[in-house]
């Protein structure tokens, strides 16, 4: 059994202080994150997501949103998210819909600078709002 052929389940993970939650719906295409990203083993704690991103993509025709509200992420989990938003736009490119909302705390500019980078980089919908 290829892991292709294998039924995809959705995310449910709970946030801890130093990972994000995650919740992904396979049945509407959203994927959210919200919280702090410093994960201790950044590869253990984005693998899933980035697999079932992959999944979805690679399998489903509807549109694939991510809905992001996070606060501080280190080096990896910006790597981490580089690696989620260049499949993205593999995907948009290739015809499928994608976007992202990343809303942000206004006093946290790091963050919103941060979201503008990942969105210069990026051909499809993303959006960025402060949240207030």
């Amino acid at each position: 059994l290829h892991k292709r052929d294998s039924i995809m389940n959705d995310l449910h993970l709970p946030q801890t202080p130093n990972t994000p939650a995650v919740t992904t719906d396979l049945a509407t295409g959203v994927v959210t994150m919200a919280g702090d990203s410093y994960p201790e083993n950044p590869f253990e704690f984005f693998q899933p997501l980035i697999d079932w991103i992959d999944g979805f993509l690679h399998r489903q025709s509807g549109p694939l949103s991510l809905v992001l509200d996070l606060v501080y992420l280190n080096t990896s989990s910006i790597r981490a998210m580089m690696d989620i938003f260049d499949r993205m736009e593999e995907a948009h490119r290739a015809g499928a819909k994608v976007s992202v909302r990343w809303s942000y705390d206004p006093e946290n500019e790091r963050v919103g600078e941060l979201a503008e980078e990942f969105r210069d980089d990026c051909t499809f919908p993303f959006l960025i709002e402060p949240r207030f």
